[in-house]
C-alpha cells in the first residue's frame, strides 16, 4: 500500500480558522528555539563581567544548549508519539519558561550552564511536537505544504532575529533580559494550546525503549561535537576518535531499532523512499546554509570592519527575501510537482554561492545579494523536502518523523561548518606569508589582532580568496544535490504528482 492512497484520503478535510490560529501560536516555540541558538552573541561580554566564567565554562554556556537539543530530538519525537504531542509540547514549554527565568537570574557559571541545558531539553520537546502537530492539523495536502513553507521561513529567520534582538535588549537592560524574552511567549503558548490544539498520539504505541535513549544520544552527541570542534580547531586524532566512537554507537542504535517491534525509530517510516530521501536532501541543504555562515559573518566583521551589532543588522537583509521564498515555492510545487521545484531550489542556491565567489574585499552588496539568493534556494529545498518526508510518514509517527528531519539537519549543519570551514582555512593558511605570526596564519581575526596594517591587508585578501574556494565547493555540492533529487525522487514522485495535479485541477 503506497502513501499516495493515504494522502489522497486526507484531501477534503480542510483546516479552518481555528487550525490556522493554532498554527500561528505554534510558530512561537519555533522562533524561540531557533533564536536561542544565537541569543548569546552579544551577551557574553556582560556575562564575563558578572559571572567570570573560565574559558571552558564559557564554551559550555554557548554549546550545551545545542548539544542537549541535538542529542534528545529523537527521544522526544518518540515520546511525543506515545504520550501525546500536545502534552509533550506543554511540558516542554513549562520547562523552557522555568529554565529561561533561571538563566536570566543565574548567579554562577554552573547555574547558567545548567539552565541552558534545560533550555536545550525543552527545545528538543518543542520542535518535533510542533511539527508533528502541524502534520496532524493540516490533513489537506495543499494546506499542509503551505503551512510547512511558512514554518521553514520562520525557522530560517529566527536565528538572525535572535542575535539582533539580543543586541537591542542589551542596549537597555542587563544580560539576563535576553532570556526573559522567552517567558511571555511561552505563557501565551501554555494558555492557548489547550484551547486551540487537539491532542494527537499513536493509539498503539507499544513500550518505550529506554535503552535506546542513551544509545541515540551516544550516537548523535559525539559526532556533532567532534565535527564542530574540528571546524573550530582543526581535525586531530582525538577529535577523529570522538566522531568514530559516535558512529560505532550509531551502528548499535540502528541494529537495535531493526530488531524491535516497539523501536524508537519505526521501520514503518522508511517504507516510502521519499522519507529517507527527504532527510538526506534536508541535511544537504543545512550543510550549505551553515557552511556559508562560517565565512559570511567573518567577512562582515573582519573584512569590512563592522561592529557585531552592525553585522547582525546587515545579516537580516537576506531574511526579507527568505520569508517569501518558502510559501511561494510550495505554491509553485502544487502546480508543477515537488521534484522540479526542489531541483530549482538547489540550482538557485548554487547560483547564490557562485555570486559569493565573486566577492572582493569591499563587496557588501554582492555579499548580501549572494546570501539572499542562496538562502531563498535552500529554504525552498528545506520546505519542500520537509513536507515530502512528513507527508509520507504515517500520522501516528509524525513526531518521530519530524525529529529525524531535525536531527539530520543538525548533522548537516555541523558537517557544513567543518568541511567548508576546512577548505577556507586551508586556502587562507596557504596564502598568508610564512613569516606571519601563528595566530595570524590561522585566522583573519588573528591577523587583525596584530595591528599590523600590511598583515591585516594580506589577511583580508587571503580570507576573500579562501571564501571563493569554499563558495565554489558549496556550489558544486548543491549541483550534486539537484542531481540526487532527480535520481532519488523522480521515479517515486511520478505517480503521486500526477495524482495531486489531477486532484487540484
Amino acid at each position: 500500500m503506497t502513501n499516495t492512497t493515504s494522502t489522497t484520503a486526507e484531501r477534503g478535510h480542510l483546516a479552518g480558522r481555528r487550525e490556522w490560529t493554532a498554527f500561528v501560536v505554534l510558530l512561537l516555540p519555533l522562533l524561540l528555539v531557533s533564536m536561542d541558538v544565537s541569543v548569546l552573541f552579544f551577551a557574553i561580554p556582560a556575562i564575563d563581567r558578572d559571572l567570570a566564567p573560565s574559558a571552558t565554562q564559557q564554551l559550555w554556556i554557548f554549546d550545551v544548549y545545542a548539544f542537549a537539543l541535538a542529542g534528545l530530538l529523537i527521544t522526544m519525537g518518540a515520546l511525543g508519539d506515545r504520550i501525546g504531542r500536545r502534552r509533550l509540547l506543554l511540558l516542554g514549554a513549562f520547562a523552557f519558561s522555568a529554565a529561561s527565568v533561571a538563566a536570566a537570574y543565574a548567579t554562577s557559571p554552573g547555574m547558567l550552564i545548567a539552565a541552558r541545558a534545560v533550555l536545550g531539553i525543552g527545545g528538543a520537546t518543542l520542535m518535533p511536537s510542533t511539527m508533528g502537530l502541524v502534520r496532524n492539523m493540516f490533513r489537506d495536502e495543499r494546506q499542509r505544504s503551505r503551512a510547512i513553507g511558512i514554518w521553514s521561513g520562520a525557522m530560517a529567520g529566527g536565528i538572525a532575529l535572535g542575535s539582533v534582538l539580543s543586541g537591542v535588549m542589551l542596549e537597555h537592560f542587563w544580560w539576563g533580559s535576553v532570556f526573559l524574552i522567552n517567558v511571555p511567549a511561552m505563557v501565551l503558548l501554555l494558555g492557548l494550546v489547550p484551547v486551540l490544539v487537539p491532542e494527537y498520539k499513536d493509539p498503539n504505541p507499544g513500550r518505550f525503549d529506554f535503552l535506546s535513549v542513551p544509545l541515540s544520544m551516544g550516537a548523535v552527541l559525539p559526532v556533532v561535537h567532534g565535527v564542530k570542534e574540528s571546524a573550530a580547531h582543526g581535525l586531530d586524532v582525538s577529535r577523529a576518535l570522538i566522531v568514530v566512537a559516535g558512529l560505532l554507537v550509531g551502528l548499535l542504535f540502528v541494529r537495535r531499532q531493526r530488531g524491535r517491534g516497539d523501536a524508537m525509530i519505526s521501520r514503518e517510516l522508511f517504507r516510502d523512499r521519499g522519507f529517507g530521501a527527504g532527510i538526506g536532501l534536508n541535511a544537504l541543504a543545512s550543510f550549505a546554509m551553515m557552511g556559508s555562515s562560517f565565512f559570511t559573518t567573518q567577512y562582515l566583521q573582519s573584512v569590512l570592519g563592522m561592529s557585531t551589532m552592525e553585522a547582525a543588522l546587515w545579516s537580516l537583509a537576506p531574511s526579507l527575501a527568505v520569508g517569501a521564498a518558502a510559501p511561494t515555492a510550495t505554491a509553485i510545487a502544487q502546480r508543477t510537482g515537488r521534484v522540479r521545484v526542489i531541483c530549482a531550489g538547489f540550482l538557485i542556491a548554487a547560483a547564490g554561492f557562485s555570486v559569493l565567489a565573486l566577492t572582493g574585499t569591499d563587496s557588501l552588496v554582492l555579499l548580501l545579494a549572494g546570501c539572499a539568493v542562496m538562502s531563498c534556494g535552500i529554504v525552498t529545498v528545506m520546505a519542500l523536502v520537509s513536507d515530502l518526508a512528513l507527508s509520507t510518514a504515517p500520522p501516528h509517527r509524525a513526531s518521530s518523523a519530524a525529529s529525524l528531519l531535525e536531527t539530520g539537519q543538525e548533522f548537516g549543519g555541523a558537517m557544513g561548518m567543518a568541511l567548508l570551514g576546512a577548505v577556507a582555512t586551508a586556502v587562507y593558511t596557504a596564502d598568508m606569508p610564512g613569516a606571519a605570526p601563528t595566530d595570524a596564519r590561522k585566522t583573519l581575526a588573528g591577523a587583525v589582532a596584530t595591528g599590523d596594517d600590511s598583515l591585516i591587508a594580506a589577511g583580508r585578501d587571503a580570507f576573500v580568496h579562501s571564501m571563493r574556494y569554499a563558495s565554489v565547493a558549496g556550489s558544486a555540492l548543491l549541483l550534486v544535490g539537484a542531481a540526487l533529487t532527480v535520481v532519488l525522487l523522480r521515479r517515486r514522485s511520478a505517480v503521486a504528482d500526477r495524482s495531486e495535479l489531477a486532484l487540484t485541477s
